[in-house]
């Protein structure tokens, strides 16, 4: 009786090797390995326009700011956003805007910064008609916290003289700039 239970045992032992084995047979060892990603062209643009105008208002309706760009590209494989000869204007809450311009900007996955390039000009003139006009190669603009910040060298041109530095963080809502090195003034008294 044994030997008959036994003699079963390894018929399907038998039996469930074999099976085992064409089983593994037929399994190819690439279905393990990592399949290649499909190649993502990162300079893939998903859609653009052309004549680009966009206005934000703040909850109380009045306006944030104001922007244009003669062509805007949008990257998919990064979510940043290409711009030409961009102008904007941040109201910050008064009627006198900071006025923004490069010749080309990239807009962060999110929109939270921009980083400006190129003759890159940030001026206004407040209610007494003093001009003050920041100019730069590159700066990087935080419209929702209204600061702005660069490495590069800076000039200044106030309504009461000239700075230049290397280096600058500007509050743009209080009206305050930082020049972080080098910074030299040349001052007019009125």
């Amino acid at each position: 009786m044994l030997s008959k239970r036994f003699r079963s045992f390894l018929i399907f032992g038998v039996l469930a090797l074999l099976l085992a084995a064409a089983g593994y047979w037929n399994i190819s060892p690439e279905s393990f390995m990592d399949q290649p990603k499909a190649a993502v062209d990162e300079s893939a643009i998903d859609y653009y326009a052309m004549n680009a105008h966009s206005i934000q208002y703040l909850p109380d309706g009045s306006m944030q700011y104001d922007m244009t760009a003669d062509k805007v590209e949008h990257l998919k494989a990064t979510d940043v956003t290409l711009m030409t000869t961009p102008v904007l204007q941040m109201f910050r809450g008064s009627e006198f805007p900071w006025h923004v311009q490069s010749v080309r900007a990239e807009v962060s996955p999110g929109g939270d910064h921009v980083e400006l390039i190129d003759k890159v000009r940030i001026n206004r003139t407040d209610e007494k008609n003093r001009t003050t006009i920041i100019t730069s190669t590159r700066m990087t603009v935080f419209p929702q916290k209204q600061y702005a910040e660069t490495a590069q060298p800076v000039r200044i041109d106030g309504f009461n003289g000239v700075s230049t530095g290397t280096g600058m963080k500007a509050y743009l809502k209080e009206s305050r700039i930082h020049l972080l090195s080098n910074a030299r003034g040349q001052y007019e008294a009125p």
